[in-house]
């Protein structure tokens, strides 16, 4: 008697992870842009899933940041003001200033070792031309560069703050990919780097001044 019931919570699983992952490649490619409907009848269709476990997805969703729950009209593509957005990136530039000036130059070579991995991440990305992968491997990036002031709050705190704007950040990566090379993020992140492994945070500052991290949102 319990094994169908076991087997029907893992099928509901695997339903709601493949209905998360589905709908956050195409919200994060710009598939859906801020402020679209989501219809509950399409994406059941569309999906091949029952009400059930999309709406667990959605939950999901909107935990990180992606939809919103709007009172009697649904869920929608997530929305932040112009104003939401300047301040959550002022937030954002403050923290990753503090967490420079607090780990770098950093004690140990391995210490680096983050960020390595996600820049070749980001290469291999932009080399099969995944936007989606692009973008994470961008956010992933900057984590890394956080984790390296060795502040498990801080690390938090800067988390949650790039839930609230991956969205836009992956609208200015679709934007610049539109106006500029392929390759352009890539050198943008590598100069980052060498910053960080020259040791000197004042220059890590200057790059990081110059990133564009929202150059093409304004």
């Amino acid at each position: 008697m319990v094994a169908p019931t076991m087997d029907g919570e893992l099928e509901s699983v695997s339903l709601v992870d493949l209905a998360v992952s589905r709908l956050t490649r195409e919200i994060l490619s710009g598939k859906s842009d801020p402020g679209e409907r989501l219809v509950e009848e399409q994406l059941t269709r569309r999906l091949g899933i029952s009400r059930a476990p999309l709406r667990e997805a959605l939950r999901l969703l909107a935990q990180q940041g992606l939809v919103e729950h709007v009172p009697r009209r649904g869920v929608r593509v997530a929305t932040l003001s112009d104003r939401d957005v300047r301040e959550l990136y002022e937030l954002r530039d403050v923290l990753e200033r503090f967490a420079v000036r607090a780990g770098i130059p950093v004690a140990r070579e391995s210490e680096l070792a983050g960020l390595r991995a996600t820049l070749e991440a980001m290469r291999e990305a932009t080399r099969v031309g995944d936007r989606m992968r692009v973008a994470e491997s961008h956010r992933a990036f900057h984590v890394a560069l956080v984790a390296l002031a060795g502040n498990r709050q801080l690390s938090a705190v800067y988390g949650s703050i790039l839930v609230k704007l991956q969205l836009y950040m992956a609208i200015n990566l679709r934007r610049e990919a539109e106006v500029a090379q392929p390759l352009d993020g890539i050198h943008r992140h590598e100069r980052l780097f060498e910053a960080v492994a020259g040791g000197d945070p004042e220059e890590v500052l200057a790059v990081l001044s110059g990133h564009g991290a929202r150059s093409y949102l304004d």
